[in-house]
């Protein structure tokens, strides 16, 4: 590859639409143009990274006994209306209408047209097991799509479905993608962890996350300091013993709290901690108010609300929703009486003689009791974890860090199946449901978060496995006929040793050639200046530690050879 001959639009100054480090970077180095909001066209470089991601994710998935296959991107709305998620899956599915007035959409996954090619093809338990992967182009109308490929609106996904004859069957199947999956990431050079996670709108009732951990990550996750135990703050479990009840129940009293309504200003008015208060919040669960109740210096995790509820969406009511549903305004609201349904985070019911709104403006009850003063319509693990919880599986002192998320794989068991009548006979002749399971990678996404997690001040710094080209050659003497013939000599021999290499053969000045090496986060640079006509000598830079060697071109060739054959290994 020749700089000279391919398109490499490199920027010296950051895009005023750069977001995050990997837009800018990959802006920056001329990977990815943008087109419109969340959609963006990859060029040579950029595009040979993703090739990259591509070739490791396929050749791990076939080593794992998956096929590959490759299904539409339109996809007709009458799959999706009998799954019952035409409606339910919200704005980010892409609908439209062809000139015959029949209805599609835009696949953002595709459980339904293989769970389509399941019920035509799988007839019985011989067909089983099987796994069926692809990695095409996706699309989501996100809201607010942002951070370039980290968040867009089009991009590459890996996504396969396995099919199984029975719930066990299907934990192997699983368990063969999550070791497929750790393979894929360790290959791609990435520091991740794998964690619990919430199966969202695919379904399912068991799922793990792949996060690559970075500062910049969007995501944040509890880790264990001890074992194991990962988990996204949606999933994350909080451990509470239950305590008996010690202190005998206090009449219940009512106080005077003029204007203190944020739980602060109550705590200091009435020299309490926020340990003591019990805060009412109002979220509305698909459209209908409900009082959540959280200690004082807790805050409610919506997923496990929604989850508890068994509703689509939950949303924090504002002050005007709040009046309209309970008659009292905002910061007064408590349990007591209360007309709405109520539910109760675990932790509460360890609290006794606690403070909470009293429904009344201006006013506070002290010393309320759950079951004597309160109707509770259910109760669960509602809140945030915390560093002070303990780690749910061996009692060690969790962490928080940042992650982004690459990769999901769920158990999706017979939802699907059933809703869509995938039968195949067992071995008794008798009519069962498909045992599903689902597996997605963000192929465009992987790239974005290995620069997030590999950069400097000066630019990327690619793993190996998945740089767009392993070394860059520097020729700072184009009108040098020594320089030159030895640059294009030591060029010509790393593509028969089947290096992928690109020589910088621009007439340009050595400091612009430098620094656009560094940005393009190319592993390994050799250098051929002015000195090799005396010395015989070019200069190796290893971009990762920015270890700078002197050697011959032929040193060079054979010492680099050696490097990458290590790191893809």
């Amino acid at each position: 590859m020749r700089y000279s001959q391919t398109l490499i639009p490199t920027l010296k100054e950051t895009p005023a639409e750069a977001e995050v480090v990997s837009h800018r970077l990959m802006l920056r180095a001329g990977f990815i143009r943008k087109l419109s909001a969340g959609i963006y066209s990859y060029l040579p470089l950029g595009l040979a990274a993703i090739r990259k991601v591509e070739n490791i994710v396929r050749e791990e998935m076939n080593r794992a006994g998956a096929q590959e296959i490759l299904m539409p991107m339109v996809q007709p709305a009458d799959l999706w209306i009998e799954t019952g998620r035409y409606e339910k899956y919200g704005p980010e599915l892409l609908r439209f209408k062809d000139r015959h007035n029949r209805e599609s959409c835009l696949g953002p996954t595709h459980e339904e047209v293989i769970t389509d090619i399941a019920r035509k093809e799988l007839h019985s338990y011989r067909d089983l097991p099987i796994n069926l992967y692809q990695i095409q182009t996706k699309f989501r109308d996100e809201i607010r799509p942002r951070f370039g490929l980290m968040r867009g609106r089009e991009f590459v996904m890996k996504d396969a479905y396995s099919f199984d004859v029975s719930d066990e069957a299907a934990t192997l199947s699983y368990q063969k993608m999550y070791e497929a999956y750790k393979r894929i990431f360790s290959r791609c050079g990435l520091q991740y962890r794998a964690v619990q996670a919430d199966s969202g709108s695919i379904g399912g009732n068991f799922s793990h996350e792949f996060m690559v951990l970075a500062e910049t990550g969007e995501d944040t996750i509890v880790v264990c300091k001890s074992c194991e135990y990962a988990a996204n703050m949606e999933k994350a479990v909080v451990v509470v013993e239950k305590k008996e009840q010690t202190e005998p129940l206090a009449e219940l009293e009512k106080i005077e709290t003029p204007g203190k309504r944020k739980v602060t200003a109550v705590c200091d008015f009435l020299k309490i901690e926020p340990t003591q208060l019990v805060k009412t919040m109002v979220f509305k669960a698909d459209g209908v108010p409900v009082a959540v109740l959280v200690r004082g210096d807790r805050e409610v995790e919506d997923v496990k609300l929604k989850n508890l509820l068994g509703v689509a969406e939950v949303e924090m009511a504002d002050d005007k929703e709040v009046f309209d549903a309970t008659g009292v305004p905002t910061g007064y609201l408590g349990p007591v009486g209360i007309k709405i349904k109520v539910v109760a985070d675990q932790e509460v019911a360890n609290m006794q003689n606690f403070y909470v709104g009293g429904n009344e403006k201006n006013y506070h009850l002290k010393n309320v009791n759950l079951e004597r003063d309160c109707v509770i319509d259910g109760m669960a693990d509602l809140r945030q974890i915390t560093t002070s919880d303990p780690c749910p599986e061996c009692g060690g002192k969790l962490g928080l860090t940042e992650g982004i998320e690459v990769g999901h794989i769920f158990k999706l068991g017979t939802g699907y199946s059933e809703s869509m009548n995938a039968t195949f006979q067992d071995k008794d002749g008798k009519d069962k449901h498909l045992v599903m399971g689902c597996y997605g990678i963000g192929v465009t996404r992987i790239v974005a978060a290995a620069i997030e997690q590999n950069n400097d001040d000066n630019g990327i710094i690619f793993p190996l496995p998945i740089a767009p080209v392993s070394v860059v050659i520097l020729n700072l003497g184009i009108n040098d006929a020594v320089i030159t013939d030895a640059a294009e000599k030591l060029y010509s021999e790393f593509l028969s040793a089947g290096v992928q290499v690109l020589i910088d053969d621009r007439d340009e000045r050595p400091g612009f050639k430098f620094k656009d090496a560094d940005l393009l986060g190319t592993p390994f640079r050799v250098t051929v200046g002015k000195g090799f006509a005396k010395t015989g000598l070019v200069e190796v830079k290893t971009r990762k530690d920015g270890k700078v060697e002197e050697m011959t071109p032929e040193k060079a060739l054979s010492t680099l050879q050696e490097k990458i054959v290590a790191a893809l290994r």
